[in-house]
C-alpha cells in the first residue's frame, strides 16, 4: 500500500511558475519546493525572481530553485526559454500558469474611472489579457507539447473565484466619491481572464486527456495583505467564513494538484474561496 503523503512527493520533477515573483507566486512556488520539486521561477526579470528566491529560502535554505526571466506576453522569449532549459538537460513535468496583471485602482474626481466598462482602454484590454489568458495559452504550447510527447505532465491554471462569480462591484466603492461614474470598479478584464482560463483548463485536459497531461485550475478567494480595513470588512460580508485567506492556505491545494495525489482529476475547477461562491 502506498502512504498518502508518497503521493504528494515531487521529488525528481520540475516545475515551472509564471509569475513567480508575485504574492501568490512564491507561495505557489514554496508549496512546490516543499513537496520535493526543483522550480525555475520565472517573471518578467530576473530581479523579482531573485528576490521571491532570496524569500523562500528563508524556509527552505535547500530548495533547488532557477531564477529565469520570461515574457509570457512572447512566444519567442517562452520557446526560447525551452530550448535554453533544454540545453541544460531541464525537463518541465510542471507548469504553473500563474501570471497576471491585478490593476489597482484609485479615483480622479471628476473623470470617469478608466476601470468602468464604458470608458475601458482598448489598450489595458489587450495588455491584460496578452500576460493573463494569451500567456497561459502560449506556455501551455511551448511547455505542454513536451508533456504530451513524452505522456506525462501537469498543467495549473491558477484562476479566482471571480472566474465563476462576477465582481460585487459595490466592495469596490471609495467614500467622498460623488458620482457612480467617478467610482472605481474591478475591471472587465480580470473577470473574463480568469472565466477563460478555466474554459482553457477543461479544453486542453480534454485535448490532452489521451496523452497523459492532466489539467486542472484553482480558483482562489482574496488574500488578505493589509488592504484597506473598510475594504476588508465589506468583502468578509460576503464570506461564510468571514474572513480573507491568509497568504499561505493555498499551498496544500496546490500540491495536491500538481502531484500524483489527485491522479484522476482533470480538467476541474478546485474553488478555495470561504465559501464566498456558495452564497
Amino acid at each position: 500500500m502506498t502512504a498518502p503523503s508518497a503521493r504528494y512527493d515531487l521529488s525528481g520533477r520540475t516545475a515551472l511558475v509564471t509569475g513567480a515573483g508575485g504574492l501568490l507566486g512564491r507561495q505557489h512556488t514554496t508549496a512546490l519546493v516543499e513537496a520535493g520539486a526543483r522550480v525555475v521561477v520565472t517573471d518578467i526579470g530576473l530581479a523579482p525572481c531573485e528576490t521571491a528566491i532570496a524569500t523562500i529560502r528563508e524556509i527552505a535554505p535547500k530548495a533547488d530553485l532557477v531564477p529565469f526571466a520570461l515574457d509570457v506576453t512572447s512566444q519567442e522569449s517562452i520557446q526560447a526559454a525551452a530550448i535554453d532549459l533544454s540545453s541544460r538537460g531541464v525537463e518541465i513535468d510542471i507548469l504553473v500558469n500563474n501570471a497576471a496583471i491585478d490593476p489597482k485602482v484609485m479615483s480622479t474626481p471628476g473623470v470617469m474611472h478608466s476601470s468602468r466598462f464604458e470608458a475601458f482602454p482598448v489598450a489595458q484590454w489587450q495588455t491584460e489579457i496578452a500576460v493573463g489568458l494569451t500567456g497561459a495559452m502560449l506556455c501551455a504550447q511551448v511547455f505542454g507539447t513536451p508533456m504530451a510527447q513524452r505522456g506525462r505532465g501537469v498543467i495549473l491554471n491558477i484562476a479566482s473565484d471571480l472566474g465563476v462569480i462576477a465582481p460585487d462591484q459595490r466592495i469596490y466603492r471609495q467614500p467622498g466619491v460623488g458620482r457612480d461614474e467617478e467610482q472605481p470598479v474591478k475591471p472587465v478584464t480580470y473577470s473574463v481572464i480568469k472565466h477563460g482560463l478555466i474554459g482553457l483548463t477543461k479544453y486542453l485536459a480534454t485535448y490532452w486527456a489521451d496523452r497523459g497531461v492532466r489539467v486542472n485550475a484553482i480558483s482562489p478567494g482574496g488574500v488578505f495583505n493589509n488592504q484597506d480595513p473598510a475594504f476588508v470588512e465589506r468583502l468578509t460580508r460576503l464570506i461564510p467564513m468571514g474572513r480573507m485567506a491568509k497568504v499561505d492556505e493555498y499551498r496544500s491545494a496546490v500540491q495536491f494538484l500538481c502531484s500524483d495525489a489527485s491522479s484522476y482529476m482533470t480538467g476541474q475547477n478546485l474553488v478555495m474561496d470561504g465559501g464566498r461562491s456558495v452564497w
